[in-house]
């Protein structure tokens, strides 16, 4: 156009010119209409070589493969239609320029649906969601390589299946062409049918399938928790990978209208995403779920969407996706609510119970069973304090502020102070119940005996868990006091009429003395012998007990009078034997500590009075 302008002689300067057309009729153009007339030629014969129809039976060949500078020159030619089209609507919206112009264009964008087609299919692996999601250069690079010039001898030779950004780059510009000329409908149409399959096939992959309540319901647990084990590994890859993948690459493609990108990531993944946030809705409104032993599972989907929760409303925060954050959000209530409702099943399960105490004084399933269950739950207190602290009625329990201390104040965490409150009281209502059974011993020392044994796991289980950060150090102590009073008691009413045969009465004879020891000794031995005590340390403060009390009494007791015995048959045992049936007392026949998941319980029902008791 330089040389145009400057090569025309002073005499021709004049903006309208005389040209003759073919009835001989002379004709006044503009310079600007000679000037787009020359632009309509150029762009003709430019998008005519790469006419599709002229080259139906050749293999496809992309001119972006093939030449940069001759798809560069394409695309400018696609620019300069678009404003001879604008210019002759409005010069002359009739003109026969005008409908050149449109059929060229026509041409041009049937062109450009098979190489942005052509790209997106032979870049499926090259534009998968894990590169383009983990690629921050892709958005860093969006100025640099959006504007299709041209390539530098670097750029070519990292044309291969690892660099998406140069793909990238001439998705985009020809999706900048088609939109600003109006077929931005037609480019958004091509996009979906390759990316919609590549988000279908991904979730395939993934194991996520389609699940109404009442298949749900229809499934054996095992199976169901085999979906959701698939399912929480799906939502995560999904959101954090393929969702956020692909919202880039909308975003990046179609820049050049912020509603079409949103419209046409909402048209491949609003399904799919659906679908994928319906699994754990529908799992939650089914019964199947609906009892304590599963709540973990329930409690690893309620935390799995709620840690999405930002990725979730930043992905899919356009309104046009609004059917995906309402599924998220209804399978995060719905979820909630099944848990409350198993929460309130486990503790109803544990007033509930009215199976008998260990023979043996040891720690009863009952104990086991509900201290593993919580410490779990410890383990979620987060999300249980999300779920059961914004609802107070829920939340409130009969128990004293004196009760236990917690590192975490109620005023700067009213959610985290309601959870932990809340497990306190399960495990009063379980120490209660421990109380209550304790009463079906016929022998006091043995009640005693079961009451240390059962304390003594509770406050083990609640020290070197996330329960004990909850309930503070205060509790542990005091429940700590409480056992060592229970082992005094078993001390005092297993052991003291043995202790008391050893007491010095001037009024009982030797022989006599010895007599009422072995009796006491023997009776007292043959019933304790079976008893257990599940804790190594807790049985040997015991046997330092027996060796400090019983053991050193006897040594005493045997050095100042065996030689005042007449009868060496009144003397039945030496102090050395004492000590090898104290060694012998309380077998560890408890079951091994790790030993496989603890069993669910058969609960019964009982008088729930019981926890009225001053436990």
């Amino acid at each position: 156009m330089k040389n145009f302008l400057f090569s025309r002689p002073s005499s021709h300067r004049s903006r309208d010119h005389h040209l003759q057309n073919n009835s001989g009729k002379t004709q006044h153009h503009s310079f600007s209409e000679t000037i787009m007339e020359e632009n309509l030629d150029v762009a003709e014969a430019v998008i005519k070589k790469w006419d599709v129809d002229s080259h139906k039976h050749d293999k496809f060949s992309s001119m972006f493969e093939d030449d940069k500078n001759e798809a560069k020159r394409f695309l400018e030619a696609v620019r300069n239609l678009q404003n001879a089209m604008h210019f002759y609507m409005k010069l002359s919206p009739t003109s026969e320029s005008i409908i050149r112009a449109h059929n060229s264009m026509k041409t041009a964008i049937k062109r450009l649906e098979k190489e942005f087609y052509f790209i997106l299919a032979a870049n499926r692996k090259n534009l998968d969601t894990e590169s383009v999601s983990g690629g921050s250069s892709l958005v860093s690079t969006r100025s640099s390589i959006s504007d299709l010039g041209e390539v530098s001898e670097e750029e070519e030779s990292i044309r291969s299946p690892h660099a998406p950004d140069i793909a990238m780059a001439e998705l985009k510009s020809i999706a900048d062409a088609m939109i600003g000329s109006g077929y931005g409908k037609e480019c958004v149409n091509i996009y979906k049918i390759v990316r919609k399959s590549i988000i279908d096939e991904s979730l395939y992959h993934l194991h996520v399938e389609r699940f109404t309540s009442s298949q749900i319901q229809k499934m054996e647990w095992s199976v169901l928790e085999h979906n959701i084990r698939n399912w929480l590994h799906a939502v995560k890859v999904a959101v954090k990978v393929l969702f956020y993948g692909e919202r880039i690459l909308c975003d990046f493609i179609f820049s050049s209208s912020e509603n079409i990108a949103a419209s046409c990531f909402a048209e491949i993944s609003r399904d799919a995403a659906v679908n994928l946030f319906s699994f754990p809705h529908n799992l939650a409104r089914s019964k199947k779920i609906l009892s304590p032993e599963k709540m973990f599972r329930g409690l690893d989907m309620s935390e799995a969407i709620s840690g999405l929760w930002p990725e979730i409303e930043s992905i899919f925060g356009h309104e046009s996706l609004a059917a995906v954050r309402s599924e998220a959000e209804m399978a995060a209530e719905k979820l909630a609510e099944a848990l409350r409702v198993m929460f309130s099943q486990f503790e109803a399960a544990i007033k509930k119970d009215t199976s008998n105490p260990p023979v043996n004084g040891g720690v009863h399933p009952l104990t086991r069973y509900v201290m593993n269950f919580l410490v779990f739950l410890g383990d979620y207190s987060g999300s249980l304090s999300d779920i059961l602290g914004d609802h107070s009625a829920a939340a409130r329990t009969p128990l004293p502020e004196s009760y236990f201390s917690s590192p975490t104040s109620a005023a700067e965490d009213p959610s985290a102070a309601a959870i932990t409150t809340r497990l306190a009281w399960q495990i009063l209502i379980l120490l209660c119940k421990v109380d209550g059974k304790a009463a079906n011993y016929h022998d006091v020392a043995l009640s005693y005996l079961f009451l240390a044994n059962n304390l003594n796991y509770v406050v083990a289980k609640v020290r070197s868990s996330n329960l004990g950060l909850l309930i503070g150090p205060d509790w542990i102590l005091k429940h700590r006091s409480k056992i060592n009073q229970y082992l005094a008691n078993y001390e005092k009413m297993g052991w003291g009429r043995t202790m008391a045969s050893l007491t010095e009465d001037p009024t009982v004879e030797i022989q006599e003395k010895f007599g009422n020891f072995n009796s006491e000794f023997e009776a007292t031995y043959k019933k304790h012998k079976s008893w257990v005590i599940p804790d190594p340390k807790m049985c040997d403060e015991i046997k330092f007990y027996f060796s400090k009390n019983i053991l050193s009494s006897y040594r005493a007791f045997y050095g100042k009078y065996r030689s005042r015995v007449e009868a060496e048959s009144i003397i039945k045992y030496a102090p050395e034997d004492l000590e090898n049936f104290f060694s012998d007392m309380f077998p560890m026949n408890e079951p091994p500590r790790n030993s496989g998941p603890i069993l669910y319980p058969t609960f019964s029902v009982s008088d729930p009075s019981l926890l009225l008791h001053g436990c």
